[in-house]
């Protein structure tokens, strides 16, 4: 989950989005799946919802660019890397928790 929360800042920033949306799933699927928490359920669907928003707006546009790189908002990939820095933060306290049981 952790490599996934960090590729998928990179990834969106690094022009690849459409393929971001690989490691979304994983981190949503995995937090989901593997972490009780609470904080870091919440962080993966944030990441989720901030990443389809443009694809879907993408998608459903009769006019949208060849790729959801050069289609997406700048604000939008700011709020991507956001949401993945929060899911970051989140994943990492839940371990330190986990630690000091």
């Amino acid at each position: 989950m952790t490599v996934s929360a960090w590729a998928i800042p990179l990834m969106v920033v690094g022009q690849f989005a459409l393929l971001a949306g690989f490691p979304v799933v994983l981190a949503l699927v995995g937090a989901f799946r593997r972490v009780a928490d609470r904080a870091v359920r919440r962080a993966a669907a944030l990441v989720a919802v901030t990443f389809a928003i443009p694809l879907v707006v993408w998608l459903t546009r009769p006019d949208g660019a060849q790729s959801l790189s050069k289609d997406m908002h700048p604000g939008f990939t700011g709020l991507i890397v956001a949401a993945s820095a929060v899911f970051l933060v989140a994943l990492h306290r839940a371990r330190r928790s986990l630690r000091e049981r």
